[in-house]
């Protein structure tokens, strides 16, 4: 859509106009005549080639940072801001931990016998059986900040006790960004809590993958 000839209308035909122009220099570019460089076109030259040279100098701190072991995130290094750094994660965790919300209809909590069922997310890891998802080109939000929820506590995350409000009420709003409702036919739950747990791959060729569990969690 953005052919030369479609955008012709935006031009007018007037002898001299810029689509007469044109035509005479793609008619003298077909029988291999080049114009006259002009003054103006060195000027840009030069000054692309000077931007480019700044780029490259005041992208040194940058590359050394981006090598370092103590990598910097969000940082400008000159006072222009013109290069800095981005990167959601200067370095991630070695282990991986989830908190696994669960729900009651027990009326009491401290029941041993309370059956106590597992809300899935639509990505994170939860299912010991779900095949781990491929997000692209984004990723679900709610999976994201429980995946922050995990390594912190619940007071850097206040928001957790107004996702287990929420829950307790049956919200849709907060039901649609979960894939599973274990008390969809149910009504809404007693009480609702959240587990934590240290998850890793299970071992191709293990007990546990010829089980089908993709995660082992303890």
């Amino acid at each position: 859509c953005f052919d030369d000839s479609n955008l012709a209308f935006l031009f007018g035909s007037r002898q001299g106009g810029a689509k007469d122009q044109v035509s005479k220099i793609q008619a003298k570019e077909a029988l291999g005549q080049k114009p006259p460089t002009r003054y103006g076109a060195f000027i840009r030259r030069a000054l692309n080639i000077s931007f480019g040279v700044l780029i490259a100098y005041l992208s040194l701190p940058v590359i050394v940072n981006l090598l370092s072991s103590k990598q910097m995130m969000n940082t400008s290094f000159n006072p222009l801001r013109i290069v800095n750094t981005y990167g959601a994660f200067g370095s991630i965790t070695k282990e991986r931990t989830e908190v696994i919300i669960q729900g009651t209809m027990s009326q009491d909590p401290h029941d041993p016998n309370a059956l106590w069922e597992e809300y899935e997310f639509k990505c994170k890891a939860g299912d010991l059986k779900r095949r781990p998802c491929i997000i692209s080109p984004y990723h679900y939000r709610l999976d994201w900040l429980m995946w922050f929820a995990a390594f912190q506590t619940y007071e850097q995350n206040e928001w957790l006790i107004h996702l287990a409000g929420r829950l307790l009420k049956n919200d849709s709003h907060i039901l649609s960004l979960m894939a599973q409702n274990p008390f969809e036919s149910q009504g809404a739950p007693r009480w609702i809590r959240g587990e934590h747990y240290r998850y890793k791959f299970s071992k191709p060729g293990g007990n546990h993958a010829a089980e089908g569990e993709w995660w082992i969690r303890k």
